[in-house]
């Protein structure tokens, strides 16, 4: 049902991936490989953490920094089956795109170790950093965002709890955020 997220989800990673492998045919500069592999890689992590996982899985994530300047991570997961949103088959391609990335630049690092390309290095591990951020909030999202409202406010602390509120949207997903009040 979600030809074009599914697409993108799979383009930008695929891309980044075969930029770095055959960077060298297509250009000499240095700079420029790795301006467009981080360019990939950042369109992959926005993509996937604000579109592609929303429509392909029902599951997004997010950090919330409250009045008193502490960090909140939320995860959020439809409350109604993903199902009616999307097919088995996109589910099983967000998750497989998920998993396989990671473990690849993961080999990319130690390739890059042991051949001693130390200035591809910095590449390698923001490319494990984006791809294991989205790996662990998606993770996350599955396991702990299905929590109850009640649960999801007790983390907050009960001085913080009338300063929220919820409601569920068109879409089906929990939404958590502050009134407009201060």
């Amino acid at each position: 049902r979600h030809p074009l997220a599914t697409f993108f989800h799979l383009f930008f990673r695929v891309s980044a991936i075969v930029t770095y492998l055959f960077c060298d045919w297509f250009s000499n500069s240095f700079v420029a490989c790795f301006v467009t592999i981080l360019l990939l890689l950042s369109f992959d992590f926005w993509s996937v953490k604000n579109v592609t996982g929303r429509l392909l899985v029902g599951l997004r994530w997010w950090n919330q920094i409250d009045e008193d300047g502490k960090s909140h991570w939320v995860f959020e997961a439809k409350r109604v089956p993903t199902v009616a949103a999307s097919t088995e088959a996109e589910a099983q391609i967000f998750w497989l795109g998920l998993i396989t990335c990671p473990v690849i630049w993961t080999m990319f690092f130690f390739s890059t170790l042991f051949s001693l390309k130390l200035k591809w290095l910095a590449l390698v591990i923001a490319g494990i950093s984006f791809q294991t951020a989205n790996l662990y909030g998606y993770i996350h999202c599955k396991l702990d965002g299905q929590k109850s409202i009640s649960q999801v406010t007790s983390r907050f602390g009960t001085t913080d709890v009338p300063k929220r509120q919820s409601r569920i949207s068109e879409d089906g997903t929990e939404e958590h955020g502050k009134t407009g009040t201060r």
